[in-house]
């Protein structure tokens, strides 16, 4: 049955004791059983190499910035923020597709990633080359003309970012992980030109939500799949990091540093209290299994980890784009602050 892999691998996953690397094996033989790896649809190959989960997030990042940036007193373009989506999601893909090219023989070498259209042989190199770039050129320009050249350019930052200094470096220094999370922290910021024109302290603020937040994620999801990323050739830190203690540090550390990054957009007049409150809450929630798993490396505390970064950036997006248009009884310091300066002596 369609879709039953992926079903079973988040059932599977989520069960103490899971052995993600057994999971990995059982789906891959049953997809090759079904012909998961050939004879699928156009659209859906393209879908895989547009990795439109991953882009999926792309875009509501991309969608949070523009709303953030519009802001009461600028108003919503929804014309504007449709042509945004639109051009990010083809830059987006054109990206994903030329990682998959790159990394067609690693991949092939990995349980979780062998059934993918390149190496699985159903589609070849020269067809997803095309896919990339007519993706790349019309999504390019669709930023350039319907939306502003600021915009446009971001997008192709991105992708020369992601292909041409994050994708050679997976294979020769943990630095790549921190590349990858300056591609993953560009997309708000297009967004956010997108609407205002420029990039304001507020669109700084969310880019390194997202930068900070992608740390804890990727590494608990490569520390349960270290031995396939090994596999593939790939220099993870979670791979080399045998014992686990630096992983966990950077992992608590960066868990802490969202604090003040979600207090520093109330501080600065982007949201109210009510987005200041939540974001302690939720970034204290998820400290917390970061520190489960400092105390306690294991398998099962990385994976319950994971799935914390995945309930919590929802969360956190959905309260700030909740507290820009109801800031709160209290208000903000910025609002409080003019409110002092313009009081009568």
């Amino acid at each position: 049955m369609p879709g039953a892999p992926a079903l079973w691998m988040i059932d599977v996953l989520t069960k103490p004791g899971a052995d993600p690397m057994s999971v990995l094996s059982e789906v891959n033989e049953t997809m090759v059983a079904e012909g998961h790896t050939g004879g699928r649809s156009l659209p859906g190959i393209y879908l895989q190499l547009a990795k439109a989960r991953l882009t999926a997030l792309v875009l509501i990042t991309t969608a949070v910035g523009f709303i953030m940036a519009s802001g009461p007193g600028r108003g919503l373009d929804w014309s504007t923020l449709l042509w945004t989506i639109l051009g990010t999601a083809l830059s987006a893909a054109a990206a994903n597709a030329l990682n998959q090219l790159a990394e067609t023989r690693r991949d092939g070498l990995m349980l979780r990633t062998r059934h993918r259209p390149l190496p699985s042989g159903a589609v070849g190199p020269a067809h997803c080359l095309i896919f990339a770039l007519v993706s790349a050129a019309v999504g390019l320009a669709v930023l350039a003309a319907l939306v502003n050249p600021f915009a446009a350019g971001l997008a192709l930052l991105t992708i020369l970012l992601y292909i041409l200094l994050y994708t050679p470096l997976k294979t020769v220094s943990t630095v790549n992980t921190l590349v990858g999370a300056v591609c993953g922290a560009i997309p708000p910021l297009i967004g956010w030109v997108a609407a205002a024109g420029t990039i304001e302290p507020g669109g700084w603020i969310l880019a390194g939500l997202l930068f900070v937040w992608q740390i804890p994620h990727f590494f608990s999801l490569c520390w349960f799949y270290r031995r396939d990323y090994a596999q593939g050739g790939f220099v993870m830190l979670p791979v080399v990091d045998r014992s686990g203690a630096l992983t966990c540090r950077v992992i608590v550390l960066s868990s802490l540093a969202l604090l003040p990054l979600g207090l520093a957009a109330t501080l600065l007049g982007h949201t109210g209290w009510v987005f200041a409150g939540g974001s302690i809450v939720l970034g204290l929630w998820l400290l917390s299994y970061g520190a489960r798993l400092f105390a306690r490396p294991s398998e099962v505390n990385a994976r319950r980890l994971f799935l914390a970064t995945i309930i919590y950036l929802p969360l956190l997006l959905c309260l700030m784009v909740i507290g820009r248009s109801v800031p709160g009884a209290l208000g903000t310091v910025a609002q409080a602050a003019d409110a002092v300066a313009t009081a009568p002596e």
